[in-house]
């Protein structure tokens, strides 16, 4: 389970979302029983948090989230756990605890998702399907009647793939697939005893076909034998948009206009033994190749730029991982700089998690076969065999999108170089920060592929998960990336201004000459070090302070808060304490501010003030007197916004 600190920590700097939920909690309500409901049904989840004792960001006035705590903390526990026993139609048995935060208690509660054989939870009193919900993004969802159909299928402990197709007959396996199946087998294992079998008891095997339910003493074959084993004419008759689509687009972008859409398409309906060679030739035979003479040969090679390895691997993901029930084709779009391979069916498996071991598959019996040939591998190493061969090739990462909501998944491969001179170019605008290795990659990262997450920012820099969201959120505060997204579903994306590389640098003082500043040349605003101070300052030029800002009196003007030098900014940081005067507040954020934007976060941990405290005391009326400024004036509540000093 995870800590209320951890998951407070992406409460704050994420919002609710899959697997997290805050509420009042002053009493058990609707809403949390639908969600106790969403987490317990919601296939792939493990189970979701209550936080109860919080005010959401919308019942704030200051749009955060809060720490409210509870008047009666036992007694919400005792209403928990009872009408988790009573209200569903199985008892639900979450894991509460409390925890004090700020004089307050609250309560965290993990509800475990259920095993398939109990699904689906719902209310009893509202019934079947008004009574069931699942967990979509950060809101809980009535079940539809698919749902509930999934759902009554995975009690049977059988995966779709394994649902006969009663319409379908014997007649309609290709035997050429089943030759190559015999071929493909004898070559990874000349003694399996399958080899030995007739046809019919191979596809039994297998279970590519099953008995008829209707038809006592007959078989039919099964979605996955004909997905794997099937004529082209019975794919159409019985999946008429199971096929795979191998479409080239001119240029970088999908155009809308009907006349001038792609070149050209290939569609394949094909048993999938027949069609994942077809589509892997095909795919590697039309992109573009880099020429290579190896050592001691005479004749050259022409090798794709995206090795072959990742090219069969994607698209035997893409054919064994999505959901069949789905009528849509699988689509495998080349553009001049990339490849995308698009599938019905979100990753049973988190982005985040994608290059760890383990598999999840939701057809069990297809990904079996396949890995029975040596295709496919079931252990969770294929993405990661993927991330090599094209971190080896000096290749930009793969970009992996997943969503719930639209039930897809979405790879893309790109054929240009990880750091090529152009990149290097761009990155000189960001040289005032002093940014680290990192940092720099994660940007190229962005620039590259559009987004980033925090599993491809630690495959690329081989940091934890811990570091990686630190320095995430570093350039994020920095101003250089926005955060989208929710918790596991987070990721960033670079700030359009900075794309084309012409910015001019932030804040400089008119009056220096060639001296360091704040946006020099050798030092960073922000850094991190081993002593836990998370936060210092660096480089500001040398100028007199004149404090005269605690002795004026009336409206407060930019003449009473002159800039500081480094030494005196740093010493005055140090002497902040609890009964600091607020002026001299009011005049370390100015000058902070006029530094670079910074967060309210950030603020906090320089300012040794709580975030709320700050934003009522001093960033709203500093506001007000047209002092500081937004930065995103636009969404003056955004969670990310940051504050300038105005010039």
């Amino acid at each position: 389970m995870l800590t209320f600190d951890e998951l407070w920590e992406i409460l704050i700097n994420q919002d609710e979302s899959t697997e997290i939920e805050a509420k009042k909690a002053s009493d058990m309500g609707k809403s949390i029983l639908d969600t106790i409901s969403a987490f317990s049904n919601e296939s792939g989840l493990g189970g979701g948090y209550l936080l109860l004792g919080i005010k959401s960001a919308e019942d704030s006035q200051n749009n955060i989230y809060e720490i409210e705590g509870l008047a009666d903390p036992d007694k919400i526990q005792r209403d928990l756990a009872c009408q988790c026993r009573e209200v569903f139609n199985i008892p639900i048995r979450p894991q509460i605890e409390t925890v004090t935060r700020e004089g307050k208690i609250v309560i965290v509660a993990f509800i475990p998702e259920v095993q398939p054989s109990e699904k689906p939870v719902y209310i009893i009193k509202r019934g079947l399907p008004k009574g069931a919900f699942r967990r979509i993004g950060s809101t809980d969802q009535k079940c539809t009647e698919r749902d509930l159909e999934l759902f009554y299928q995975e009690r049977s402990n059988q995966t779709f793939d394994q649902t006969p197709v009663k319409d379908a007959s014997l007649d309609d396996f290709e035997s050429q697939a089943i030759d190559a199946y015999r071929r493909i087998r004898k070559q990874v294992n000349p003694n399996a005893s399958e080899l030995n079998y007739s046809d019919r008891d191979l596809l039994d095997s297998l279970y590519a076909i099953t008995k008829h339910p209707n038809q006592k003493g007959e078989y039919c074959p099964t979605v996955a034998g004909l997905i794997l084993f099937g004529k082209e004419i019975a794919l159409r008759k019985h999946f008429p948009l199971q096929r795979v689509d191998y479409i080239v687009v001119e240029g970088k972008e999908w155009v809308e206009n009907p006349d001038k859409r792609y070149q050209s398409v290939i569609e394949i309906r094909q048993p999938l033994l027949l069609a994942i060679p077809r589509l892997t030739a095909l795919v590697l035979n039309d992109l573009p190749k880099a020429f290579n003479l190896p050592e001691d040969q005479i004749n050259r090679q022409d090798i794709p730029l995206i090795p072959s390895a990742v090219i069969r691997e994607a698209i035997v993901n893409a054919v064994m991982h999505r959901d069949y029930r789905i009528r849509s084709p699988i689509q495998i779009i080349r553009y001049s700089d990339r490849l995308e391979l698009r599938n019905a069916g979100y990753s049973l498996k988190s982005i985040d998690e994608l290059d760890q071991p383990s598999s999840k598959t939701r057809n069990e019996k297809i990904a079996e076969t396949l890995h029975e040939l040596n295709i496919a591998e079931t252990k969770g190493f294929g993405i990661r065999t993927m991330l090599e061969n094209m971190r080896q090739a000096n290749l930009t990462i793969p970009l992996f999108e997943s969503s719930r909501e639209k039930d897809s998944f979405c790879l893309t491969l790109f054929t240009h170089h990880f750091l090529e001179q152009e990149d290097i170019d761009w990155l000189t605008q960001f040289k005032y920060l002093n940014l680290s290795k990192e940092e720099t990659n994660a940007l190229v990262v962005i620039k590259k592929t559009g987004k980033i997450n925090n599993s491809i920012y630690r495959y690329v820099n081989d940091v934890d998960i811990n570091k990686a969201s630190k320095q995430l959120i570093k350039l994020r505060d920095l101003g250089l990336i926005n955060q989208n997204g929710k918790s596991i579903a987070t990721y960033y994306t670079i700030k359009p201004e900075f794309l084309s590389g012409q910015l001019e640098k932030p804040y400089q003082d008119s009056s220096t000459d060639n001296q360091d500043t704040l946006s020099g040349q050798s030092e960073k605003p922000y850094q991190e070090d081993n002593t836990g101070n998370q936060d210092t300052l660096s480089g500001q030029l040398e100028k007199p302070y004149q404090d005269s800002s605690t002795s004026q009196q009336g409206q407060l003007t930019l003449d009473l808060f002159p800039p500081l030098s480094k030494k005196k900014l740093e010493e005055r940081l140090n002497k902040i304490g609890k009964r600091t005067e607020p002026e001299e507040m009011k005049s370390l954020i100015l000058e902070l501010c006029r530094i670079k934007p910074y967060s309210s976060s950030e603020l906090e941990k320089l300012l040794k003030r709580k975030r709320k405290y700050l934003l009522e005391q001093y960033l709203k009326p500093l506001i007000d007197d047209k002092l500081l400024e937004y930065t995103n004036p636009n969404s003056p509540n955004d969670p990310h916004q940051t504050y300038r000093t105005k010039q």
